[in-house]
């Protein structure tokens, strides 16, 4: 009973962002359910206005994978850019969790996070995926040096 309550728990563990697809690839086809693909995603920041990230990962396909019951690959991709004028709504904390989403039934998780590098006036972005017991040390970043936005005509 207490394992199904810890379950219940982690499987509605609230996403720290949402994220909207913005396109897909098929990289192994698979007789029975989806093929495995690598996705590309896009989320804003929820403290920065004006910065929009775009993460690519493995997506795990096959019969495991359709029924999201398959763990997905530690590896992942990002970029993020200034998409307009960037204004912070709060004090940003260092290392702050800015989406995150699981790759697995329960313990993996891939994750963003965010610096502020106020030497170099530019935010940072981190994204790594993690499990409860072992992560990985597979990572990927990306900068945006926070300047003054100007409109294109």
């Amino acid at each position: 009973m207490r394992l199904a309550k810890v379950l219940v728990l982690l499987l509605a563990w609230p996403m720290v962002g949402m994220a909207r697809e913005v396109g897909e690839v098929d990289t192994v086809f698979k007789w029975l359910g989806p093929n495995h693909k690598i996705v590309v995603e896009a989320f804003d920041d929820p403290k920065v206005e004006g910065v929009t990230c775009y993460l690519s990962r493995a997506k795990t396909g096959g019969i495991k994978g359709g029924l999201g019951l398959a763990e997905d690959r530690a590896e992942a991709s990002i970029a993020c850019r200034q998409v307009g004028p960037i204004r912070m709504s709060d004090k940003l904390e260092d290392g702050e969790v800015v989406f995150r989403e699981r790759t697995s039934l329960v313990f993996k998780t891939m994750q963003v996070v965010r610096f502020f590098d106020e030497a170099r006036n530019t935010l940072i972005y981190l994204v790594y995926s993690d499990r409860v017991i072992e992560g990985s040390p597979q990572n990927a970043v990306t900068a945006i040096p926070i300047l003054p936005w100007v409109q294109a005509r």
